[in-house]
């Protein structure tokens, strides 16, 4: 199965390797962006080779894909994105995403986000057809809340101490995305 990769006007959606392992630990080492992530900040490339190569891995056995987000022009890795789970029985998938706080505010993860889910409902991708993607966020991820809303998900609700990391429990909210309802942005 060849991975994917896609393009938008502004970035190119690739396959991480481990030549990203510097980058990606620039990225995860910055406090702000795993703030409401369920990791604690990266210290090591060792880290990053193992997110890489846990990333990759969930491509081959068709349960996730995780896509580089790369500058265009540049191949400069600012982040990732991609769907952490897809369930092909239940057409569903949950989405996942982060981009090194330097590039925050210029619209890059809403640009990805928006061609990874086109191509998933359009059947443009391996792992079969989707008709749900889920988002959730930790509350108070206003961002991300925005990044999803901009997107067409709908608020669906809070599930209390859905989550637990970093020696806590964490109320997440759900955020869901129909294909009928999915539109251009």
């Amino acid at each position: 199965m060849n991975f994917p990769e896609l393009e938008t006007s502004r970035l190119m959606l690739t396959k991480l390797s481990t030549n990203d392992s510097h980058a990606l630990l620039s990225i995860f080492s910055e406090e702000d962006v795993v703030k409401f992530y369920d990791i604690d900040v990266y210290d090591s490339e060792e880290q990053s080779l193992k997110l890489i190569e846990f990333f990759n891995t969930r491509f081959s056995e068709a349960v996730g894909i995780r896509w580089a987000i790369r500058i265009k022009g540049t191949g400069k890795l600012i982040g990732t994105c991609g769907f952490n789970s897809w369930n092909q029985k239940m057409k569903n998938a949950g989405i996942g995403y982060e981009l090194s706080s330097k590039y925050w505010g210029y619209g890059y993860a809403t640009e990805a986000l928006h061609k990874i889910i086109d191509s998933a409902f359009s059947n443009q991708l391996p792992f079969g057809e989707l008709h749900r993607v889920q988002g959730d966020t930790m509350l108070g991820n206003t961002a991300s809340e925005s990044v999803l809303r901009k997107l067409g998900f709908k608020e669906e609700g809070v599930r209390r101490a859905s989550g637990y990391w970093k020696n806590e429990f964490h109320d997440l909210k759900c955020y869901g995305l129909l294909k009928p309802e999915f539109k251009e942005i």
